[in-house]
């Protein structure tokens, strides 16, 4: 049975692409984490720990980033002109002090898609003066939901746009 909001040749809709600053939520937080060995979808996340914390904090190359208004700017412009260069759909994007969310439409893998929306976040900051670290500003991998249906695209778009907390600066 078809269902009339399916995408038929097998390609998703749409794409919501996570990803956090550096340091912002460290394996053993009290919101819990996942690691190589947990992270399959639906699967628990791994308890609190404050050891676990004090470790992964011991280990940072740099201290946690915390997004202000000068990177979310530039954040923000480099993710537009992407897709725009891209030819890519930007449905939402949310740039927040810790972590951004984005829903895009593009015609590659969505890790295809992260890799250059970090890079060019990460460029953009460095041209505009805001970043000056050869470090990157962000944490390794991040999130990549497959969106097939036109729910699950109307869904996605409205998490990122209306469930995000205040607006910031």
């Amino acid at each position: 049975m078809s269902r009339p909001d399916f995408n038929e040749d097998h390609t998703p809709l749409g794409y919501l692409i996570t990803f956090r600053a550096y340091g912002t939520w460290l394996h053993g937080d009290e919101r819990g984490s996942v690691d190589r060995y947990h992270h399959r979808h639906g699967a628990p996340a791994l308890p609190p720990s404050p050891r676990r914390k004090q470790i992964a904090k011991s280990l940072l190359k740099q201290p946690p980033v915390k997004l202000n208004h000068r990177h979310r700017i530039a954040i923000d412009q480099s993710i537009r002109e992407t897709c725009e260069a891209r030819k890519w759909d930007l449905w939402a994007l949310n740039t927040r002090t810790n972590h951004l969310h984005c829903v895009i439409t593009a015609n590659c893998k969505p890790e295809r898609v992260l890799n250059a929306v970090k890079a060019n976040a990460t460029r953009s900051m460095r041209e505009s003066g805001c970043w000056r670290s050869e470090l990157s500003p962000w944490a390794r991998r991040g999130s990549k939901k497959y969106l097939w249906t036109e729910e699950e695209l109307v869904n996605a778009i409205a998490y990122v746009e209306d469930d995000q907390g205040d607006p910031l600066d």
